[in-house]
């Protein structure tokens, strides 16, 4: 099992033992309610310490997360292949996307140098070379 699958399931076991915890509390059988209220403080120990384990269980995974993006695109195309549905439902990850690919340029910024191959692979152009003889403008689309 995968460590992203691992992590939720066990979110999804620590869920439904809240959901069960929380059927007791409002169960109308004057029998379990009086077995409740006897046991309520070991319940509510326990339930304070599974929330307290679902929070540091949703931080850990949401940092690893967050550590992918910052990555190289392999290493987040690998983390993400083997992310289980049920993870998009519980993270942002539009804002933890957005935060993590933000950069640091300005309006105004000089371009970063980067260098690439020309389209024949016969020699590479450097932004830094072809900026000190004219104005340069990039466009990225599809033409169609």
């Amino acid at each position: 099992m995968e460590a992203a699958e691992l992590v939720a399931t066990v979110l999804t076991v620590m869920w439904l033992l809240t959901l069960a915890i929380a059927m007791v509390y409002r169960c109308p059988s004057g029998i379990l309610r009086r077995k409740t209220m006897a046991i309520s403080s070991i319940v509510r120990k326990v339930l304070f310490r599974a929330l307290v384990g679902l929070v540091m269980v949703y931080l850990l995974f949401a940092g690893f997360i967050l550590w992918a993006m910052h990555q190289p695109p392999e290493t987040f195309g690998r983390v993400m292949s083997r992310m289980p549905d049920a993870a998009y439902l519980i993270l942002p990850f539009e804002t933890m996307w957005t935060h993590a690919r933000a950069g640091q340029l300005q309006n105004g910024d000089p371009a970063p140098d980067f260098s690439l191959l020309k389209l024949d692979k016969s020699d590479k152009v450097q932004l830094s070379a072809l900026s000190s003889r004219q104005p340069v403008v990039l466009v990225f689309g599809s033409y169609t």
